[in-house]
């Protein structure tokens, strides 16, 4: 498998208000923070700039998003908050 064939879960926070976060998922982490700090993604261009708090790496797609809904989910927010 080519080492850029993973799909990225990723936490960001927001500079301008640290308490605010978003989970995104991606095949190009570099990119994407690039198009949140721009403002060209409507969710997050109020609260910019933004940093990686958390990435992590999956080999499957599928799994990738699974994980991403659960973050998005009450307790994977919860779950976050705690250990990620």
């Amino acid at each position: 498998m080519p080492p850029d064939d993973f799909t990225y879960v990723y936490i960001l926070q927001s500079l301008q208000e640290p308490t605010r976060h978003y989970t995104g998922c991606t095949k190009d982490l570099e990119r994407r923070l690039i198009k949140h700090n721009k403002g060209d993604v409507f969710h997050t261009a109020k609260y910019r700039p933004w940093k990686i708090e958390t990435a992590i790496r999956f080999s499957s797609e599928e799994k990738a998003r699974a994980f991403e809904k659960y973050l998005k989910s009450g307790s994977g927010r919860e779950f976050a908050r705690r250990h990620l």
